[in-house]
This record gives C-alpha cells, sequence and structure tokens, in this order.
C-alpha cells in the first residue's frame, strides 16, 4: 500500500492541474483582503457594519476548486489513457482507489485549513479595531468552524473523486458536483414544508455550521442536527460516492 501511496502523490503533485486548482482555492485570501478592506471603509463612515465573514463567504469557492482537483485526480488519468498502466502497476483497483483517496483527502484537507487559516488571520489584522461584527469572537470561538469548513472541502473533493471514477468524464463529474453544492439546495426550498427543512439540514452547504454547533439560518426554520450526527452526514457523502464509484470502477473494463 506504501508504494501505492507514494506513486499517488507523486502523481497528484507532477500535473500542473493540481496546482492550478490549489492556486485558484488561494485566491481567496486576495478576496478576504479587498472584502475587509471594503466593509472596513464602510464601517468607517457608519461607525459598525455586521458583515459575513470572508473564509466563510468565499468557502465555495474553496470547495469547488478542490473538487475540480479531486475530479481530475481519476478522469485525467482516463483522458490520456494511464489509467492502463496505472493498473498494470496496481492490479487490485480499489487498491488503487483507495490510495487515490488517501492522498486526494490528506492533500485538500490540509490545503483547505491554510487557505482558510490565512484568510482568517489577514482579514482579522486588517479589522482590528474596527466593528464589522465578523471580528468579534476569538479564534478559540471560531475554530470548529474553520475545521468544518477545512473538512466539508476534503470532503466535497472525494465525492469529486468518487463521481469521476463512476462518470469517467471531468466535466460530466464537475457538473455533479457543482449541482450537489449549488443547484440541489436551491430545488429543496421548493419542497413542501417541513421536507424542505428536514431535506435542507442535510445538505453539503448546511452542514458546516450545523458542525460547529451553530442554528442554521432563519429561512431554513428550526431544523438543526447536533454536531456528531452532522459530521456523519458530511462523512456519509463521500463514503457514498466512493462506494459507487468503485463498483464501477470495479466492473468496467479500463
Amino acid at each position: 500500500m506504501k508504494p501505492t501511496l507514494s506513486s499517488e502523490w507523486l502523481k497528484l503533485r507532477s500535473v500542473t492541474s493540481t496546482h492550478h486548482a490549489i492556486g485558484t482555492a488561494a485566491m481567496t485570501v486576495v478576496l478576504g483582503v479587498a472584502w475587509t478592506l471594503y466593509v472596513s471603509s464602510l464601517a468607517e463612515s457608519r461607525g459598525s457594519l455586521r458583515a459575513a465573514a470572508p473564509e466563510q463567504g468565499f468557502l465555495p469557492l474553496v470547495q469547488i476548486s478542490l473538487a475540480v482537483l479531486g475530479v481530475l485526480a481519476i478522469t485525467s488519468e482516463y483522458a490520456t489513457g494511464m489509467i492502463r498502466p496505472s493498473l498494470t502497476a496496481v492490479p487490485k483497483r480499489g487498491t488503487l482507489l483507495l490510495a487515490k483517496a488517501g492522498i486526494v483527502g490528506l492533500v485538500t484537507l490540509v490545503a483547505a485549513g491554510a487557505v482558510l487559516l490565512v484568510t482568517y488571520c489577514t482579514s482579522r489584522l486588517i479589522a482590528n479595531g474596527r466593528h464589522l461584527g465578523f471580528n468579534d469572537t476569538s479564534f478559540a470561538d471560531d475554530l470548529p468552524m474553520l475545521l468544518a469548513s477545512a473538512l466539508s472541502v476534503a470532503a466535497l473533493a472525494l465525492v469529486g473523486l468518487g463521481l469521476g471514477a463512476a462518470i469517467r468524464s471531468t466535466a460530466g463529474a464537475i457538473v455533479a458536483v457543482v449541482a450537489l453544492l449549488f443547484v440541489l439546495p436551491g430545488i429543496v426550498n421548493y419542497l413542501p414544508p417541513p421536507w424542505n427543512t428536514r431535506v435542507a439540514t442535510l445538505l453539503l452547504p448546511n452542514l458546516v455550521p450545523q458542525i460547529a454547533d451553530q442554528r442554521l439560518s432563519s429561512r431554513l426554520g428550526d431544523g438543526f442536527l447536533p454536531p456528531w450526527a452532522a459530521v456523519a452526514v458530511l462523512l456519509a457523502y463521500p463514503v457514498v460516492a466512493l462506494a459507487i464509484g468503485y463498483h464501477l470502477f470495479k466492473r468496467r473494463d479500463a
């Protein structure tokens, strides 16, 4: 298993798409600085202002950027034909997919954590002394939200890997991830109550605040999961996606 992990790490870090995906996610830092400077200028004229925290407002950018990395970790091998040498070197498809999942999960978790932490620190430094709402809490209070956000990014990247193994198409898998992250939450709003609230609490974008033990927005009513249940639901997403991907990966020819 160790040689397989080493080769997957080598493949992931040697392709330019990995650097592009992480670089796009790192744009959150720049956007966070710009956002903080903007709301700080407004606060100077108004005295105080309640603004969204940049590490939360721009979290979808980090999620979708690194989900693309998860998709490309396997679909790029199908596109280039490298999947055949990979399967020749590692005939057990479960081992190959598990190694990919381990590397993708670790890389995206570390990258997301670093990006979100730097965004958090720079925004608080710029906002120092100003009343912007998001800088009224301590780092200890915000740490659960940061950890939950990084975990959600890694989970979504693994969902992308599983969907990539199942669909074998980069475009198709990315569309599926985008639908899961952005389209499905909008559709759920049109369900009759109380099903709109019940289903909404289980969707990826709404799991992060629940993991951090925060109430959801008022538009979701009283829907709320305890942190342990929200973590379990979040982890179920990549488990199901990888299980489906493995099932189809094992049954089909390379």
